[in-house]
Order: structure tokens, then sequence, then C-alpha cells
């Protein structure tokens, strides 16, 4: 290449720079360790997810990082360093949500070579198996399936893992499905993207099979939609997300699949919402 065909390739490079330089920023807020949902080297599917959303819409993505721990939206969403959460309820207090683009539910893991087949937090073998459960710090009933358990009296079974970890560790939320697959539990139940997840990295078969409601507990949910939370006030940016959720559906239906994550049909009234936006 001669040095005028460098100049020029030089400055061509230097005017696309200056050309994404200049584009509006989509600015996310995310926790760096927390796959499968998201970590500081854009592996989670939120971060995919995020990218395809700035991509369509020309714009840059930007990350601020925060564990997401107790204060994670008074110090990213409500402190205005970003405009964007990924993965949060409908409704979410303090915020504007998009429509959801997924729904989930908790979920048993087990090993296949068990064929143990669960399918109701009613089912006798439960009283007898050890059952993995995910825990908040020191609230070890504010997940739905421990408090189901413990309202029919399983209690003493019952295997805690935490599902933040030590700040340092990698993947905390594994630790569960890795106790099912080396044996230390005979059952794990979880929030459905993590366990299908890790579940699909695990080096023995796991079936994973959707607890979508307790029949005992009928208004304690288990399944969950997730939409994408806005900094208040921000409606514009709120509808044009609503938008692009809509139309690209199918093609986040498939990023979720390429990671294991369960998905759900999402409610009627929702879908209805979406079609009417």
């Amino acid at each position: 290449m001669s040095l005028a065909s460098k100049s020029m390739a030089a400055a061509l490079l230097c005017a696309a720079s200056a050309v994404a330089l200049a584009a509006p920023a989509l600015r996310v807020c995310a926790d760096p360790n927390n796959l499968p949902y998201s970590n500081d080297k854009q592996q989670g599917f939120e971060n995919q997810l995020a990218s395809l959303v700035a991509n369509d819409l020309g714009m840059r993505l930007t990350y601020y990082w925060f564990p997401q721990r107790g204060a994670f939206f008074e110090k990213t969403l409500d402190s205005g360093v970003c405009d964007v959460v990924m993965g949060v309820p409908p409704g979410l207090e303090g915020a504007l949500t998009t429509q959801p683009y997924y729904r989930s539910s908790y979920v048993f893991v087990s090993r296949r070579d068990r064929h143990l087949h669960l399918g109701s937090l009613d089912d006798l073998e439960l009283r007898t198996l050890r059952i993995g459960v995910h825990v908040l710090g020191d609230q070890a009933d504010s997940v739905p399936p421990v408090h189901a358990l413990i309202s029919r009296g399983i209690v003493r079974n019952l295997v805690g893992y935490s599902i933040f970890g030590n700040l340092n560790e990698k993947n905390p939320p594994a630790d569960l499905i890795k106790a099912v697959e080396n044996g230390d539990v005979d059952v794990g139940i979880a929030w459905g993207p993590m366990a299908g997840y890790f579940a699909r990295r695990s080096s023995v078969p796991l079936e994973i099979t959707p607890i979508e409601s307790d029949p005992t507990h009928p208004d304690l949910p288990f399944a969950f939609d997730i939409s994408i939370g806005v900094r208040e006030g921000n409606t514009a940016l709120e509808k044009t997300l609503d938008q692009e959720l809509q139309r690209r559906q199918a093609k986040i239906a498939q990023i979720l699949k390429t990671y294991g994550i369960p998905q759900l049909s999402l409610p009627e009234a929702a879908a209805e919402t979406a079609k009417e936006d």
C-alpha cells in the first residue's frame, strides 16, 4: 500500500470514529459479574440484547458497572449515571418499564440419571430429598420456592446457596447447579435463566422442569415477566424501546434460547399491549 493510500485509510478511519462518537449513547448500568445476564466482558444475554438494541437504533453502547446488590438502583438509574437497566420486573418502583420481552419461571433441576421427574411442589419425594435453594443474604424465606417448601413443613432437608456469593467469586449462582451436578443435593430449585444457563454447561446431563405456580399458594408467584427499566422521565426512550422489543421478538427469543433460558408464553394482556403500540 502506498503512503497516499495509507494516509487516506487513516483519514477514513478517523472520520468513521468521529461519526461513531457523535452518535447518541445508550447508557446501560449492569453488574460486571452476573452471568448469564451480564459481565464486564459483555458475555451475558442482556449484553447481547443491549448490543442488538443499540445497533438497531444507531446508538453507541456504553456501560456503567456496579454490583447488583441492595443499593444497585439507587447508585445507578436513580443517580442518573445511566438511562437503562436490562432485566427488571414490569412496574418497578422509581423507573419506567417497557413491555415484557420474555417470561420465565422457577424450575426443578436434577441429574437426568436420577430419573426423579419432579413436577409439583407437592411431590412426596421432596420430603426426603436434599433440596438446594438460593438464598438472599439472611432472608432465607424471601424467594418463592423457600416460602412454599417451609409452608409444607419441608425445612430440615433444605440446603441454602448464596445467590450473591462474594464480590470476588466468579458466577456465584452456579454453585447451586454444581451441587446438583456433583450429587451434594438431590434436586435444586432455581430461577429459570440461571438454572438453564449453568445446567447447559454441566458435565452431566441435567433435567429442567418449570414450576409455573403453587396450587397451595396461588397468590405466590413462580413465573415472572421481564422488562427493561428506563430512567424516570425519559418517556421517549421508553416508547422507542417498546417498539424495538416488539419488532425484534423473534431475535430476542433466539438469543435467549442460545443461552438455555426457559421461556414461557407472555400473558395475553402483554401481547395485546405490544400489538397496540
